[in-house]
């Protein structure tokens, strides 16, 4: 994947706004780059709306340089020079009725105005001029922005209804920006936060990942919680020893979520396992994952690190042969993050992460030394083939991790040793 130049992306999107502008078009970015411009972040891409529609789009830039994926809702892709990535133009439109709770019946080509009305939250729904320089405000988004507030555009039961997902979106707004839920707003959540079990767990997923492993991350599972979105997004968190009548969390969610708040920068995985390491059992988690559709490997990844977040309890008085097979561990990067998230809200020793820290300095060829025997050396030294294998090659691995045995001879001679000993 080409890495993007935000400079090239700028640049790229205001070259679109002027082509489709020279051609006659009102042309605008929109949404989250609009917002982002505004908040002084740098945006992670740029969307324009236009009047133009899909074909005269496709007509301005070529074939060759577009992509009709979303034509559908009025939305082309222009292709830009690689560091400059794309640009998704989409038709100023007007949404009919959303039967499905997830999409729209139909579109209709419109004008700026109503765009800008049909779209989420007044701090999405403001258009830019990069050639003029100025804010298209139909919403009062530059408003709710100068007061950090998350309000729906227009009737928020009616955006909620047009598209569930919006409620778990309002949440991750509120939380990523440290905003404030606008109080409307999250009363239309609290009033119908069941009807998200119509959203696609894929599209869930996505969203709960940019949620937890964003800013705030234990302030968005209260907001879940309180706005009842919890209870079917993630009822994990919900079983009546954790959350008790009248209170928010009871003592061991408040710490799951301080060990969540305690990660620095955490991927779906390891944030997922700091929120539900104290809630759930392994087999718990294999489900949450299958419900999600999570990846197989951001599965094995949660699984493991739900499985084993105790491991490193004791670390530093422990011998090297327990110690070892967790340090040459695929997460293990994880699992000592996750030690520490941990020891920091009071459970566990820092100390511990900062001996494995310390013991994963040392070069590979001691980390993790070659074997002095393999199954191939036992079937050579004539061991009849079978469970036995495993057994002696993890006596024969402890010996050597631990400095008893430093030669293939001397590991033979301990499995010699073995056999004798099981007749």
């Amino acid at each position: 994947m080409p890495v993007l130049d935000p400079q090239q992306q700028r640049q790229f999107a205001v070259e679109v706004v002027r082509q489709l502008r020279a051609a006659g078009f009102e042309t605008y970015w929109a949404g989250g780059c609009v917002r982002d411009m505004l908040l002084d972040r740098v945006p992670k891409d740029y969307d324009v709306a236009s009047g133009a529609t899909p074909d005269e789009i496709r007509r301005l830039f070529g074939r060759r340089h577009t992509l009709a994926l979303g034509a559908a809702f009025g939305v082309i892709t222009v292709l830009g020079p690689k560091p400059a990535g794309a640009v998704e133009v989409a038709t100023f439109r007007r949404d009919a009725a959303y039967s499905d709770g997830r999409h729209p019946d139909s579109v209709s080509f419109s004008n700026a105005e109503e765009d800008a009305s049909r779209r989420d939250f007044t701090i999405n729904g403001l258009f830019y001029d990069p050639l003029d320089q100025r804010v298209i405000d139909f919403v009062d988004g530059q408003a709710d922005i100068r007061r950090r507030v998350i309000r729906a555009i227009g009737d928020a039961r009616e955006r909620f209804a047009e598209d569930k997902l919006r409620m778990l979106r309002a949440v991750r707004f509120a939380t990523t920006l440290d905003f404030a839920l606008d109080e409307t707003t999250a009363e239309a959540i609290r009033a119908m936060p069941q009807g998200i079990d119509v959203v696609s767990a894929e599209r869930i997923a996505a969203e709960m990942q940019r949620t937890l492993t964003g800013p705030n991350r234990g302030r968005a599972v209260r907001m879940l919680l309180e706005t009842g979105l919890a209870a079917t997004v993630l009822p994990e968190i919900m079983p009546a020893e954790i959350v008790q009548p009248h209170h928010t969390t009871a003592p061991r969610l408040d710490h799951a979520m301080a060990v969540l708040d305690g990660l620095s920068s955490p991927d779906f995985p390891l944030a997922l396992a700091a929120l539900l390491h104290s809630l759930i059992d392994v087999r718990s988690a294999a489900g949450l994952c299958r419900r999600w559709r999570l990846s197989n490997d951001q599965t094995k990844r949660f699984v493991w690190l739900l499985g084993h977040h105790e491991a490193l309890r004791g670390a530093t008085g422990m011998k090297w042969s327990q110690l070892q097979p967790l340090l040459v561990a695929r997460g293990i990067g994880d699992l000592v993050a996750l030690h520490e998230a941990k020891a920091s809200a009071g459970c566990g020793e820092l100390a511990e992460a900062a001996h494995c820290r310390e013991m994963l300095r040392r070069p590979a060829a001691e980390l993790d030394p070659p074997p002095l025997l393999t199954g191939d050396d036992l079937i050579g030294y004539g061991v009849p083939r079978g469970a036995i294998y495993r057994v002696l090659l993890a006596q024969v691995r402890d010996a050597q991790l631990d400095g008893r045995i430093g030669t293939t001879a001397e590991a033979l001679a301990l499995v010699k040793g073995i056999l004798e000993e099981t007749g």
